[in-house]
C-alpha cells in the first residue's frame, strides 16, 4: 500500500515537471522565433539573468530596486500573514453569527457581499487616507479581500450540517457552546479550509494593488515599479515568483487540513 502511494506521487511528480519542462520549452522557442519583440516576450534566459541580479550586488545597487528579491517576497508574505490573520479569526465569528442568527445575517449578509464584490482598488484610496501609506493601509486592504470567503465558507458549512444532528446532542442535554464546540466547529472545519483557501487566492490577487503605493520592498511594489521602464523580464520574474510562492503556501494549507480534518476525502 505504501509503494502504491510512492508510485503515485512519483507519477504525479513526473508529470509536473514535464509539463513544467514543455512550457519552458514553448516559451524559449517563441523567443527565440522572434515572433513577438523582448519588450513583450523577454527571453527565459532574461529572465534568469534577472534572478541573479535580484540576489547579488551589480552596478552598486543591491538587488532590484534596493532590496534583495527575498526581502521583497519576505515584506509581502508578512502584509499578506497579518491581513489573514485576522480575517481568519473575525471571518470565523462571524461566519458562525451568520449562522446561528437569522436576524443578524438578514441585517449583515448583504453587506459582506457588498464587500466581497468589490475591487480592492475601488476603496484603497480610503484607506490610505483613514490610515495612511504605510502597512496599516495595506494589512486592511488584503484584509478585507480576505474574509468574506472564510465567513460565507463558514456560513455554508453551519447549513449543511444536517438538522438531526443538532437535534440529537440537545436531546442528550448538550447547550448551546457544547454543540457548537462537539458538532458545529468539527462539521464546519472542511469549509473553513476551504475559505482559507480562497481567502489566500484573493490575498494575493490584491498584493499588487495594496502594493501601488510605498510597495517597496514589495514583490507586488517591485512587479508595479517595471512598468515605469517596461522591464518585461523583471515583471515575469515577479509574476513566476508570487506564483510559486502562491502554490506553496496552498500546499502548506493542505497539509494543515490533512492534519485537522482526517476524515475529509483526498483530492
Amino acid at each position: 500500500m505504501r509503494r502504491e502511494a510512492q508510485r503515485a506521487l512519483l507519477g504525479r511528480l513526473a508529470v509536473r515537471v514535464l509539463s513544467l519542462s514543455i512550457l519552458i520549452g514553448v516559451w524559449w522557442l517563441v523567443a527565440a522565433l522572434d515572433i513577438w519583440p523582448d519588450l513583450f516576450v523577454p527571453d527565459p534566459s532574461a529572465v534568469w539573468q534577472r534572478l541573479i541580479e535580484s540576489e547579488t550586488i551589480h552596478d552598486g545597487q543591491k538587488g532590484l530596486s534596493g532590496y534583495y528579491l527575498h526581502e521583497h517576497l519576505w515584506a509581502s508574505l508578512v502584509r499578506i500573514g497579518a491581513g489573514l490573520f485576522w480575517a481568519v479569526l473575525f471571518g470565523t465569528a462571524l461566519g458562525l453569527l451568520l449562522a446561528t442568527s437569522k436576524p443578524f445575517r438578514v441585517v449583515v449578509e448583504p453587506y459582506v457581499n457588498f464587500v466581497r464584490a468589490l475591487p480592492p482598488l475601488a476603496y484603497f484610496s480610503l484607506l490610505i487616507i483613514w490610515f495612511g501609506i504605510e502597512n496599516t493601509s495595506k494589512i486592511w486592504l488584503l484584509f478585507l479581500a480576505a474574509f468574506p470567503p472564510i465567513a460565507l465558507s463558514v456560513l455554508s458549512g453551519v447549513r449543511g450540517i444536517p438538522e438531526q444532528r443538532l437535534d440529537a446532542i440537545r436531546a442528550l442535554g448538550a447547550g448551546r457552546i457544547q454543540a457548537l464546540r462537539h458538532v458545529i466547529l468539527p462539521s464546519v472545519l472542511p469549509e473553513l479550509f476551504t475559505g482559507i483557501r480562497l481567502a489566500i487566492g484573493f490575498a494575493w490577487t490584491t498584493i499588487v494593488a495594496a502594493e501601488t503605493v510605498d510597495g517597496i520592498p514589495g514583490i507586488g511594489g517591485l512587479a508595479w515599479s517595471t512598468k515605469k521602464f517596461q522591464q518585461t523580464d523583471t515583471a515575469v520574474l515577479c509574476i513566476i515568483v508570487i506564483g510559486i510562492a502562491a502554490i506553496l503556501l496552498d500546499q502548506l494549507v493542505k497539509a494543515v487540513e490533512r492534519r485537522a480534518v482526517p476524515w475529509r476525502g483526498r483530492g
